[in-house]
């Protein structure tokens, strides 16, 4: 990864102008570049910013790269974090100077803003059948002798439509062909008699060339530590039994890859069992939503509660709104609603209460429901809730939290913020 690549499009992100585009900062910043807004290091809570607001902790954002570079390098995996959960060039970054070995994507519009900002390593986990799209992708790889791009095949059909995209390409396009989790699962070839039917399609076609084999644990049925290693173990026998038949003699890497953000440990476990193959191994992981990681779905899930030695992640959103109305001592109202939050999988929760600089748990403070733009919140008897005090959500899948704002504060834990995180979604 060549960073210089990325210089001119990440200075350009500083230069950006703030105006209404962006929800949650002061008004009085309007016009000042983001750069120079960032340089004022300005409090969260004190110098203009407006609620509902989204803030981003600068130290859990830290901790989390710094684990997960030290997971997988103990663990011998590569590691592509899936981009989709912040779409955030500068984080791809961060991840990269923390020893990612690239970034996984899942559309061509993530592609085309990753390949923007200097990214050259790109592995789509998504079977890529669109014309245009293909056509652009054939296009970077002739004007990038240092690009690097892998995706998914999952039938025939597929495979026919890729190479009539390609036709005439300078550079075929490497593939790894996907094993479905299961008959009810999302994509991918159902047994492995069909993964061999979409290997020999991608052999007869000359604009494509098969590297390896991958998958997503994730939608095994009735996930469970047994079904998803007994899984895994049938993709690292499907590479075995490719590269036995002679299938990846032009790859030079075989690429074996799986790894959502529920089961990397037992992805860890059964990489770690992949016999000595005829071509050097890339065990490649591809958890995304520890850049962040929650305060709902993924603290429930994350394996670092099975592995506890291995350390742990932290959550390091936190949504800021405001109480705009108390109409009984059972409820109250603050400003921030489905548009701001994720609430696919859960609901926010409330964390803390902030009145005139003081900061406290918010017990007796449950979010109940969201509207398009308020959070209701049903209060014990007693609460000390206010009007115009500032309540502290956590939030459940970075991936829905992420995709709702367009610049996050980075923000340090005395409210200083210090960097501000661009979205393109």
């Amino acid at each position: 990864m060549s960073a210089d690549t990325a210089a001119a499009p990440l200075a350009a992100l500083a230069a950006e102008r703030v105006d209404h585009r962006f929800k949650g900062l002061p008004p009085d910043a309007d016009g000042l570049g983001v750069g120079e807004l960032a340089a004022q290091r300005r409090n969260l809570f004190t110098d203009g910013f407006t609620t509902p607001v989204l803030a981003l902790s600068a130290e859990h954002l830290a901790h989390n790269l710094e684990l997960m570079e030290t997971y997988t390098a103990r663990h011998g995996l590569a590691f592509a974090p899936h981009g989709k959960t912040s779409m955030a060039p500068q984080l791809f970054w961060r991840q990269i100077e923390h020893g990612a070995w690239g970034i996984t994507l899942a559309v061509p519009h993530q592609v085309r803003v990753a390949r923007e900002f200097g990214i050259d390593r790109i592995f789509l986990a998504n079977e890529l059948v669109d014309p245009a799209a293909l056509g652009w992708i054939a296009a970077e790889l002739a004007g990038d002798p240092d690009f690097e791009f892998v995706c998914y095949v999952d039938s025939v059909r597929g495979v026919e439509l890729m190479d009539a995209a390609l036709r005439g390409s300078v550079r075929p396009v490497d593939v790894v062909v996907e094993l479905a989790a299961g008959a009810g699962a999302r994509t991918g070839a159902r047994t492995e008699e069909e993964c061999a039917a979409v290997a020999d399609a991608v052999a007869a076609a000359g604009a494509l060339r098969l590297v390896g084999v991958a998958g997503y644990e994730g939608e095994v049925p009735d996930a469970d530590p047994e079904r998803v290693h007994a899984w895994l173990r049938r993709l690292t026998a499907l590479a075995a039994a490719f590269d036995g038949a002679g299938r990846f003699e032009d790859a030079g890497t075989i690429v074996v890859s799986a790894g959502g953000s529920a089961w990397f440990d037992a992805v860890a476990d059964v990489f770690a069992e992949i016999p000595e193959l005829s071509l050097p191994v890339l065990r490649l992981l591809r958890s995304g939503a520890y850049v962040s990681h929650d305060d709902g779905h993924y603290r429930r899930l994350t394996p670092f509660t099975r592995v506890p030695g291995e350390g742990s992640l932290h959550p390091a959103f936190r949504l800021w709104s405001q109480v705009v109305s108390r109409p009984s001592p059972e409820q109250a109202f603050t400003n921030a609603g489905k548009r701001d939050a994720a609430h696919d999988l859960d609901l926010p929760l409330a964390q803390v209460v902030r009145r005139g600089g003081a900061e406290r748990p918010a017990a007796g403070i449950e979010v109940s429901g969201l509207s398009d733009q308020h959070a209701w919140l049903r209060t014990a008897p007693g609460t000390d809730l206010e009007v115009g005090d500032w309540v502290g959500m956590g939030l459940s899948h970075p991936c829905t939290s992420f995709d709702k704002w367009q610049l996050i504060p980075l923000v340090e834990a005395d409210g200083t913020v210090v960097d501000y995180i661009r979205t393109f979604f």
